[in-house]
């Protein structure tokens, strides 16, 4: 079905309408010209009626001579019947007049019907009267002589027909004020039928603008104040096929866009926060680190420097007694003190790097190779007992980083990920390069993380290891460091039993660090 846009619904309506007025006008001009055609005619037959009176009165005297007490003189006769012929021209030029204006409802046929009955009277009468060229009357003794029986009958029948012109006249009048009551009845009843439409048509085409416009717009502007305050949940439902559909699908577009970008503002925003909250916990990390990375570097130097005494001080106590049996015993137990002190100090060392803030060095790092060298160092491992893993070399990216940093992010991942799994299972380590990313991926069959693991993964202290020894540190301070490479790092399960998915992207070309984290770890 073709869509009705607005121009064509109010088109359709101004034709209705107009054809309504049309028909209004078109009536009251009937009825307008049926009363003018009317008076017109009443007015033409007015005048025949008037032209009718003097052929009557012509004829009442030429018909004097029927009368016995008549004494007109004969040579009267002729000039009587002229009188009546010219009154009978003057009719006929009248209702000439009626039939070329169309006032005469059967063309002026009675009229001429009687005029010729008249005429032909006449042509008797004349006949009858003078048949010799004498004088219709004669003379005996000077007296009048009367009309013979012929003659007298003529003017009787003259006499007689007189009247019905006039009746002809008044007949067709009354045909015609018929004729105008009818077209008044059919006209009255066009306009009130026209009326009655036209105001229907306009109750309809209000009713129909309220439902089509006003309804729509009155709608919108109720969403649009609900939008205002707020709510992004209301759309707009419009039936019509026309323009207000289009500006109702319209605003739901922008109202599921808006949706969209505040959904996207508060996952940035609670993103933020989450970073917010996380790098002032590895601040917090960084400080109790170099507090306790400086304070435990006393005592250890004070245990390596006495251990390194006392090895000296027994190598010369014992030199003279070789064959003491816990010679080798002591020297052995001293040599472990020294170098288990010296691991110690070399790990607060590392504490107060880690805690120190600024740019460390960086160089082109062929990941491919970083990551089997990790993967060699984890080979002897008592968690990679039993189980697979691949490593998947699609490209070979160099990449700008701090070696000794993503190794360990890649240390702990791999770690992380032998440890999740069960004998047999399977870590599948890929290295590729999308776009402007090089990408790590390390997808494992272990036991997977539920919807809450994911959210807090990432934050200080947060750990779900299943041996219970993790401290919840080593993915917060992996996130960090590749947060501080410019890249990114993402975890994904499809839930508790379905293994896990760590994926970090670092950028192939150097980035910046963000600016927040970079001027919080500056303060810390």
């Amino acid at each position: 079905m073709a869509r009705w846009r607005i121009r064509h619904k109010l088109m359709a309506g101004l034709t209705l309408v107009v054809s309504g007025v049309g028909v209004l006008f078109a009536g009251t001009l009937w009825g307008l010209f049926s009363y003018r055609g009317t008076m017109k005619s009443i007015d033409s037959k007015l005048a025949e009626l008037r032209s009718a009176q003097e052929v009557q009165e012509a004829i009442a005297r030429l018909t004097g001579w029927a009368d016995a007490e008549h004494k007109a003189p004969p040579s009267e006769l002729p000039q009587r019947i002229q009188e009546v012929r010219q009154a009978l021209q003057a009719y006929r030029e009248k209702l000439q007049q009626s039939v070329t204006r169309d006032r005469d409802p059967d063309q002026g046929q009675d009229e001429r019907d009687v005029l010729d009955a008249f005429e032909q009277a006449l042509h008797d009468l004349e006949e009858s009267a003078g048949r010799n060229g004498l004088p219709v009357m004669s003379a005996i003794g000077g007296e009048v002589q009367p009309l013979d029986e012929n003659a007298l009958r003529l003017l009787r029948r003259l006499r007689q027909m007189a009247p019905e012109l006039r009746e002809v006249i008044h007949t067709d009048l009354s045909r015609r004020i018929k004729l105008a009551r009818q077209d008044y009845r059919t006209s009255l009843i066009a306009v009130s039928v026209a009326t009655i439409l036209a105001v229907l048509v306009l109750l309809a085409l209000s009713l129909l603008a309220y439902r089509w416009i006003m309804a729509p717009i009155r709608e919108l502007h109720e969403k649009v104040m609900q939008l205002a305050q707020g709510n992004f949940d209301s759309h707009i439902s419009v039936q019509s096929q026309d323009e207000m559909r289009d500006l109702a699908e319209a605003f739901n577009h922008m109202i599921d866009r808006l949706q969209e970008i505040y959904r996207d503002l508060a996952r940035q925003i609670n993103e933020r926060s989450r970073q917010l909250v996380r790098s002032e916990r590895l601040a917090s990390i960084g400080f109790l680190a170099a507090g306790v990375a400086h304070e435990i570097n006393n005592p250890l130097a004070s245990i390596a420097f006495c251990s390194e005494a006392l090895e000296r001080r027994i190598a010369d106590l014992l030199a003279e007694k070789q064959g003491h049996p816990d010679y080798a015993t002591i020297t052995q137990y001293l040599a472990m003190i020294q170098q288990e002190a010296f691991r110690c100090k070399k790990i607060t060392e590392k504490l107060l790097e880690f805690s120190q803030v600024g740019e460390k060095h960086r160089e082109h790092t062929d990941l491919a190779q970083l990551i089997q060298s990790v993967l060699d160092m984890v080979e002897h491992m008592p968690h990679h007992k039993g189980k697979t893993v691949r490593f998947d070399i699609r490209h070979r990216p160099r990449v700008l980083v701090n070696a000794h940093e993503i190794k360990s992010v890649v240390l702990n991942l791999v770690v992380n990920a032998l440890e999740s799994m069960d004998e047999e299972g399977e870590l599948t380590i890929t290295l590729d390069v999308q776009e402007e990313w090089a990408v790590m991926t390390f997808c494992d069959t272990g036991c997977g993380m539920t919807p809450e693991v994911l959210e807090n993964i990432f934050e200080p202290f947060y750990s779900r290891s299943r041996t219970g020894k993790g401290t919840g540190l080593g993915l917060s301070i992996s996130h960090h460091i590749v947060t501080q490479h410019g890249g990114e790092i993402e975890a994904r399960s499809d839930g508790p039993g379905r293994g896990s998915t760590f994926i970090v992207r670092l950028p192939l070309r150097a980035r910046v660090p963000a600016r927040e984290t970079w001027e919080m770890a500056k303060a810390a």
